[in-house]
């Protein structure tokens, strides 16, 4: 079976790049979030830290 799978991915012309394509782009996005986690404000993530612990909603 992965030879059938093999077999086909070696005559489509231009499949090289789709692997550096996706690396590229799941790269971009941990990095994006990785700035994203690390540039959040402090007070911020104290603040959704403590909604649990919050009483003052009605459920």
């Amino acid at each position: 079976m992965f030879e059938q799978i093999k077999h086909n991915l070696e005559t489509i012309e231009g499949i090289e790049s789709y692997p550096i394509v996706a690396l590229l782009i799941f790269f971009s996005f941990f990095v994006a979030l990785a700035f994203w986690v690390f540039s959040y404000k402090k007070e911020k993530i104290d603040e959704m830290s403590h909604i649990p612990f919050n009483d003052d909603q009605n459920l």
